[in-house]
């Protein structure tokens, strides 16, 4: 990756100007504005600030000491003491070539793989999952498929919903006030319709208590009826997986760790990191201003464990399981304050660890009316439902573009666009903003959407079915056009873009680049004639051009979870 070149050899540079000083943070960045050049760093001016220097000066110093010829016109010294690159044709050519006969073309596969564990989505037994459960899932899709792009290692594990005070009343329901036909037709339904029933009614409390007593104690019947509960909501956690092209490494759900509940706060207690408080254990955080105020519970003062004691237990065996580098929970923004919490107390319970540890939160899905988005009747909207919605809102407006596919054809394509409309949608935005559902936005063929890189997907492969492809392996890239060019200095920060995402845990960065790519192409396909180029040589690199556009463009949606179809 030539700006990797570039900044180790910006660093060695600086390094030789400056013996003392650390260089790990002179960067150099993709130019915000190509009219400066392609590349830039303005790290040196924070170098001279910390030593009183003259930036521009300490900027002259160390571009005579730098060596970038072999990728870069002269570097240009700006204002104060910005540096920036611009790449030189034959440097961007050469780039190419070697990005034509890779398998993963602009991509640097990482020299030290990381282990990462990634958490998300995490649904509850017994529940329909539901809108409140799509940000989560596509987003640690998204960054699970990234990480492995890049050759991390990759447990994903989604820590389901499957122990606690509901399950007393769903067994009170289910011996009770079980409907075995409609449990046979809908099992989400009725389940939760019996727990709702129990719950609605103060009477049925104790006897409910009573129910997860046993199941706690480890009664036969009651182990099997929640065994029962648990495959019936796989099947429906399934399903919906399926549909949205999403599998899970390792499905280890809160009852999975219970037995390990009493040894954490033991220990918790043993090293007086917990302390008793109101007949509860609890951890308080003096030293922490945000957290003076908020302790922190292990065990309620029934005895009973909670969400803090079994996420710390699962820590204890993700770390003990995979010995992983990075562990990231993908939830929403209301547990950040649950996550402050765990981190604190993991680091003071078991120090020597030095896994990074990060809570990548989001904001909410809302409505037209800007509030949380319901149905109509003010119901939550299943997942289900959602995906369903999507794939007949695209079918419609497959069928308007393309009435003479057949129906089959134009369903398949609606299930690509439709799913594709739906994901893109909530990750092309910043995470940790909420954002508008909108179902004509989402699904618009012109803007930044799914509909418009697919689109454009099917644009590049159409030339290829006008035309034979040439053999690659003989094929000399030679771009010298403007939009030539601008097309292949983009393409070639596809890598960059991708550890910017795994990095900051930021999809919306790789949406982002994919719209502009798309733009590129467009300017390119409009300004330099593929097909009916001047010459044979000509022409084979603009195909070249053209396929490597594909090819990025294919990765960088499948790095969202998204799928491409040869036609639109």
């Amino acid at each position: 990756m030539i700006q990797g070149h570039i900044e180790s050899r910006l660093q060695a540079a600086a390094a030789a100007v400056l013996p003392d000083a650390d260089v790990s943070r002179v960067l150099v960045r993709v130019c915000a504005d190509a009219k400066h050049g392609d590349f830039q760093s303005n790290a040196l001016m924070a170098l001279a600030k910390q030593r009183q220097m003259n930036p521009r000066q300490l900027a002259t110093d160390v571009v005579a000491q730098l060596d970038v010829a072999e990728w870069c016109e002269p570097v240009d010294i700006a204002g104060p003491g910005f540096l920036n690159f611009r790449l030189r044709a034959d440097a961007v050519n050469a780039a190419l070539q070697t990005a034509l006969a890779s398998e993963s073309p602009f991509i640097t596969i990482a020299a030290t793989p990381r282990t990462v564990v990634v958490d998300f989505s995490s649904p509850n037994v017994a529940k329909p999952m539901h809108v409140g459960h799509i940000r989560s899932t596509i987003l640690g899709d998204s960054l699970a498929r990234v990480l492995r792009l890049l050759g991390h290692r990759v447990v994903t594990d989604n820590h389901i919903g499957d122990w606690g005070t509901q399950f007393g009343m769903l067994l009170l329901g289910w011996k009770t006030q079980l409907n075995e036909a409609a449990l046979e037709a809908d099992p989400i339904a009725e389940l939760e319709r019996i727990y709702k029933l129990i719950n609605a009614d103060e009477a049925l409390r104790d006897d409910a208590r009573a129910e997860l007593v046993k199941l706690q104690n480890g009664d036969e019947e009651n182990l099997s009826i929640w065994q029962r509960m648990i495959e019936l909501s796989q099947v429906q956690f399934d399903h919906v997986y399926s549909r949205l092209a999403i599998e899970f490494d390792e499905t280890l759900g809160e009852s999975f760790y219970n037995p390990k509940l009493a040894g954490v706060v033991e220990d918790l207690v043993s090293q007086k990191i917990a302390e008793e408080s109101k007949g509860a254990m609890a951890v308080f955080f003096p030293d922490d201003a945000q957290l003076a105020d908020k302790p922190a519970i292990v065990q309620k003062s029934d005895g009973a464990a909670n969400y803090t004691t079994t996420d710390l237990a699962t820590l204890q065996h993700r770390l003990a399981e995979w010995a992983p580098d990075e562990i990231v929970y993908v939830t929403d923004g209301r547990q950040q304050l649950h996550f402050q919490q765990l981190f604190k107390i993991f680091r003071r319970w078991q120090p020597e660890v030095t896994a990074r540890l990060e809570h990548v939160w989001f904001g909410s899905i809302l409505g037209p009316d800007g509030k949380p988005f319901k149905t109509r009747s003010g119901e939550v909207v299943r997942l289900a439902d959602l995906l369903d919605e999507a794939q007949e809102r695209a079918f419609t407006v497959v069928s308007e573009k393309n009435a003479d596919l057949d129906e089959t054809q134009r369903r398949e394509i609606a299930r690509v666009v439709g799913l594709g409309a739906l994901k893109y949608a909530d990750l092309s935005n910043n995470r940790q903003t909420d954002y508008i559902f909108d179902w004509d936005k989402m699904l618009a063929l012109q803007g930044n959407t799914a509909p418009y890189l697919q689109y454009a997907y099917t644009r590049v492969r159409s030339i290829f079915r006008k035309v034979d492809a040439p053999d690659f392996n003989n094929v000399t890239i030679a771009a010298t056009a403007p939009e030539e060019l601008a097309l292949a200095k983009h393409l070639m920060n596809f890598g960059q873009t991708l550890e910017m995402v795994a990095d900051d845990h930021r999809p919306n960065f790789l949406c982002n680049y994919l719209f502009e790519l798309a733009g590129h192409f467009s300017r390119f396909y409009e300004a330099c004639p593929v097909l009916k180029a001047n010459n044979e040589s000509e022409r084979e690199s603009r195909i070249a051009l053209c396929e490597l556009t594909g090819r990025v463009l294919k990765t960088g949606l499948d790095a969202l979870g998204i799928e491409v179809t040869e036609v639109m």
